[in-house]
């Protein structure tokens, strides 16, 4: 598992070797979801607020994800990615 992000209390990781479609995983205490990265399908339970910070930190960084996905599936480290401000 690779820590691409950290904020508000929320956590963003992406694992190597995993399967399709695109996507990555994030978690705040103990609710988990995945988001496709693709179409932003979310897998999974979030507080409210939180899920509304990820989807706009999704929304704003959905190319570098992408570029992390490619990384990840290659098995390499994928790259830091800035928090939502």
């Amino acid at each position: 598992m690779s820590e691409i992000c950290r904020f508000r209390g929320i956590v963003v990781c992406m694992y190597h070797r995993e399967h399709g479609p695109p996507h990555f995983h994030a978690y705040c205490g103990e609710y988990r979801i995945s988001v496709q990265i693709w179409n932003g399908l979310v897998t999974g339970r979030f507080p409210p607020r939180q899920l509304r910070l990820i989807i706009e930190w999704y929304d704003l960084h959905r190319i570098e994800l992408l570029r992390n996905w490619e990384l990840a599936s290659n098995e390499k480290t994928p790259r830091r990615i800035d928090p939502l401000e």
